[in-house]
């Protein structure tokens, strides 16, 4: 199949987009500007993904359509909002997909996802769903938990953390649930998707094997990079709603309250999804380690 991919250039896309090359696909990749060392394989579109009449045409010629893109973070002064990148985009993608006479659709969402939820990226992941789902599409969402992998930004950032201070704040009591997911098992699960018509119409939460908590997942990487046991500095919530919210408007400041929020209220689910795709997901640790000790 020829894919037309959107959000394909970070660290899950580039998992995904080599998923679906070795799945034998050719892949469309949506791109600002063209990039060095793309895979073989990967014909590259400029366009921007909140603007359809800048890649509609880009689109023709496909036969199914998936949309990865997604922030962890607004800047509004730059223009990068949920609102925009999840909503908007998601918008001009199943659109640009129908003009084009595509009738697949996969999209990645996010775990925690839903109609009431707290947190302003989950209620825009929710929006961005909802246009999937109205689209009259085969679709299919991905909603993972947290994603691990050699280039991710939160375990190597805590790592990085771990590796250089005696001791390593923690947002309230650190006993809330996180089961994080190999950035290879969710590729995989798009590329599967793509072979298995009865996932059209379905929602699926991606979680790996391992539920731990927050205080536990440090001590893991601590013990894989050689550290041992890692002192920890509880961060009273109660302290941190009065303060992160007059410094989350400066990118410098590391954290906002939508994360404080999304952390904090577990990321953890119970899906079948290892029995739909038939495969056992990656355990945690042993993941970890394979990049953390290089």
């Amino acid at each position: 199949m020829k894919l037309f991919l959107s959000g394909g250039t970070g660290f899950v896309g580039g998992h995904v987009r080599q998923a679906l090359l070795d799945a034998g696909h050719t892949v469309r990749l949506l791109v600002h500007r063209r990039h060095e060392g793309v895979e073989q394989g990967v014909e590259q579109a400029e366009g921007d993904v909140t603007r359809l009449d800048t890649f509609a045409a880009a689109v023709e010629g496909c036969d199914a359509t998936i949309n990865l893109v997604g922030i962890i973070r607004e800047f509004p002064g730059q223009g990068v909002t949920f609102e925009k990148l999840h909503v908007e985009a998601t918008r001009n993608v199943v659109e640009a997909a129908r003009r084009a006479g595509i009738r697949r659709h996969l999209q990645m969402s996010a775990l925690g996802s839903r109609p009431n939820a707290t947190s302003r990226y989950h209620q825009s992941k929710w929006r961005a769903e909802e246009q999937v789902r109205a689209s009259g599409l085969e679709w299919t969402i991905f909603r993972p938990s947290i994603i691990f992998g050699p280039k991710d930004d939160f375990i190597n950032k805590l790592a990085g953390y771990i590796r250089s201070y005696p001791a390593v704040p923690v947002i309230g009591d650190g006993m809330y649930r996180i089961q994080p997911v190999s950035a290879d098992d969710v590729a995989r699960c798009f590329a599967l998707a793509l072979e298995k018509p009865e996932t059209a119409g379905q929602a699926y939460e991606l979680c790996g094997p391992d539920r731990i908590v927050y205080n536990d997942l440090l001590d893991t990487i601590g013990r894989v990079i050689g550290k041992g046991h890692v002192p920890k500095i509880p961060n009273p919530l109660g302290i941190m709603k009065l303060v992160v919210p007059f410094m989350q408007g400066f990118s410098f400041f590391p954290v906002t309250m939508d994360q404080i929020t999304m952390l904090t209220e577990e990321n953890i689910c119970a899906s079948p999804w290892p029995q739909v795709f038939g495969f056992e997901p990656e355990r945690f640790e042993p993941g970890i380690a394979k990049y953390l000790r290089r």
